[in-house]
């Protein structure tokens, strides 16, 4: 984050000077702020999420109110996604107004030690508050792109003026070309480090690392047999695998780390090393 920061700061003098860094940081913050406080509603309305009372869904309840007893957070609202693709997510913009969301499919197959393991690995997501980290980091690359957008439109219409804030035209160029990459890499760096401390949080709540990491590979196999067809880009982040498929270069971009490095790290972990 402290780099993304400097990133920040550098881009916006080659390419906007002050008063362009400022304009597109305030631009991105406007949005991503709004996301933040609102994205519990429009994830769950995207995926067609349902609330479950504890008459409805007893045992899912019950998994859900022991593991926040034991992370010691309020009990979130429990909603049911209508899709046989095995995935999970929470989201809320603190832990009072958390959201604990799991697919149809992933109750067929996991059992109660798995999806205990699942379960306990979102609410570490809301204990550590990962939504108010992500928006912190998505406002700057949202910036930095802002920046490198801006900075594109001027040099069409009317081309470059440097001025007292501005730098070289070529030192320009290069930013709006580097930089939006550098943001989004830095991003995702920060997704997957956040994916691999809920999966430890999760661990610790559940009080074991081997129901999570079993989990996990059928999560893996599972979304690969029935891939999540309504999937977006913009909520990949927020399951606890990665809806989304693809190789090669999409990997480098991922927003989740390897399963398999994954599943190691808990093993370890299941083994006292960790």
């Amino acid at each position: 984050m402290v780099f993304m920061t400097l990133l920040l700061v550098f881009v916006g003098a080659a390419l906007g000077g002050r008063s362009g860094m400022v304009m597109a940081f305030a631009m991105a913050a406007i949005m991503n702020v709004g996301m933040y406080w609102f994205s519990d509603k429009i994830v769950l309305r995207m995926y067609k999420a349902q609330p479950v009372t504890e008459a409805e869904a007893p045992e899912l309840h019950g998994m859900v109110r022991m593991l926040v007893q034991k992370a010691g957070l309020p009990m979130p609202k429990v909603y049911i996604i209508p899709d046989e693709t095995p995935n999970a997510f929470a989201t809320g913009r603190n832990p009072e107004h958390a959201v604990v969301a799991v697919t149809q499919g992933i109750m067929r197959i996991l059992s109660r030690e798995e999806l205990s393991g699942v379960i306990a690995h979102e609410l570490a997501h809301i204990k550590h508050r990962d939504m108010l980290t992500g928006t912190i980091v998505a406002t700057i690359a949202g910036a930095i792109s802002m920046l490198a957008q801006m900075a594109q439109w001027s040099m069409i219409f009317g081309g470059r003026r440097d001025d007292d804030d501005g730098g070289s035209p070529i030192v320009a160029l290069v930013m709006m070309i580097v930089a939006p990459i550098a943001a989004m890499l830095v991003q995702m760096a920060i997704s997957r480090t956040r994916e691999f401390e809920a999966d430890k949080g999760g661990a610790q709540i559940a009080g074991g690392a081997s129901g999570l990491a079993n989990a996990l590979l059928k999560l893996e196999k599972g979304s690969q047999l029935v891939p999540m067809t309504d999937a977006k880009p913009a909520t990949a982040h927020m399951f606890i695998v990665n809806p989304l498929t693809g190789g090669g270069l999409m990997k480098l971009f991922s927003t989740h780390p390897p399963i398999a490095e994954r599943v190691a790290r808990l093993n370890e972990m299941a083994r006292g090393r960790r």
